[in-house]
């Protein structure tokens, strides 16, 4: 039954892969390390809860469980320099966190990360290259687990069913555990797992907090042992707040480098407070500190949607000609509308924009 209903899980989690320039990006034989063949962040979570092999049952019994957790950071920081434009911060944040925890032989909690900022900035992207850094598998890995509340929890009136009955409408016997049981479960086949839960301000309020005993100091809950996870939290929620500070700091003449966490952590927190839409809402997991780092993914200006095009036409082959990338960026909204300096989509519609002038 354990077996079916994991199995039911990794193909729930499954969808169409993607299509953004940001997505496809991630897809690229770098020079850091060659990526293969990726179907996207949605799409390859398909197995990302599949059977229980040897190496889960070995992880079950020994002492601690690595199963295909095969960190490179030297490849992940170089993709990041080469591939993530515009983020100072998020780069430097995200690989010092993972490399604390990582290096820490006996952690005492897991590691909790909420990436926030503006549609396009690169918060999907980075995390399918964490999963694709740290997991021998990478996304094919079943031991990466994606959350999207429009796929998985899209229906508000079905909360507490998805809290502790079960994650789709229909008979418990043919539909998947609720979502407490269900990472109390994989964590149990594997202490070293990824969750990703994307759209977190579109997530009804109080789901997550059910994940709150995860997230804690404590040494085991549930009979697991789960001090050696990762969690991923993706929003857009805080990304005007974001954007408002990068502003003033353009007006101010200073360079955008210059902005540091501590003058973003404040105003992405009131933010999240202030969001009755947001996951984060009202939640215990904000009110006990229980979030290790606030990740700020800043607004992109004309030469970061310059690099992204560049990139995209390095990923397609195809030479960067001068034409199409002064297209791509003539046909992009900027704003706000008297300073014309943050692209409306980031990079997101990259991909399609070059694809109609070539």
């Amino acid at each position: 039954m354990e077996r079916a209903l994991y199995k039911f899980w990794g193909e729930a989690v499954g969808g169409p892969g993607p299509s953004s320039g940001l997505a496809r990006m991630a897809a690229a034989t770098c020079a850091c390390r060659p990526w293969g063949s990726l179907l996207g962040l949605l799409g390859l979570v398909s197995a990302a809860a599949a059977v229980w092999d040897l190496t889960s049952l070995r992880c079950n019994f020994g002492s601690f469980c690595e199963c295909d957790f095969r960190p490179d950071f030297q490849g992940l920081e170089c993709d990041l320099a080469q591939h993530l434009a515009g983020q100072h911060l998020a780069r430097a944040l995200v690989v010092k966190a993972l490399k604390a925890f990582v290096q820490d032989p006996a952690p005492t909690k897991p590691l909790v990360l909420s990436l926030h900022g503006w549609t396009g900035t690169g918060k999907s992207f980075v995390s399918s290259l964490l999963a694709h850094y740290l997991f021998r598998g990478g996304l094919r890995s079943p031991h990466v687990h994606h959350f999207s509340p429009l796929i998985h929890f899209p229906h508000p009136s079905h909360m507490e069913r998805y809290k502790v009955g079960w994650l789709h409408p229909g008979p418990p016997s043919t539909c998947s555990k609720d979502l407490k049981s269900w990472v109390q479960g994989n964590l149990t086949a594997c202490s070293r797992s990824l969750f990703l839960f994307d759209e977190m301000d579109k997530l009804a309020p109080g789901l997550i907090e059910v994940l709150r005993p995860f997230l804690g100091s404590s040494w085991v809950v549930y009979g697991t042992n789960y001090r050696k996870a990762i969690f991923i939290f993706i929003s857009n929620t805080g990304g005007e707040q974001i954007n408002q500070v990068v502003l003033e700091a353009w007006r101010s003449r200073r360079d955008r480098e210059e902005i540091r966490l501590q003058e973003l952590e404040p105003v992405i927190s009131q933010a999240v407070l202030d969001n009755p839409h947001h996951g984060f809402w009202h939640s215990g997991i904000m009110e006990e500190h229980l979030l290790d780092t606030l990740v700020p993914f800043l607004p992109l200006q004309r030469h970061h949607v310059r690099h992204c095009v560049l990139n995209e036409l390095a990923q397609l082959g195809l030479e960067p000609r001068d034409e199409v990338v002064q297209a791509v960026l003539d046909s992009t909204t900027f704003f706000p509308e008297e300073e014309q300096l943050f692209s409306s989509n980031g990079c997101k519609t990259v991909a399609s924009r070059i694809a109609f002038f070539l």
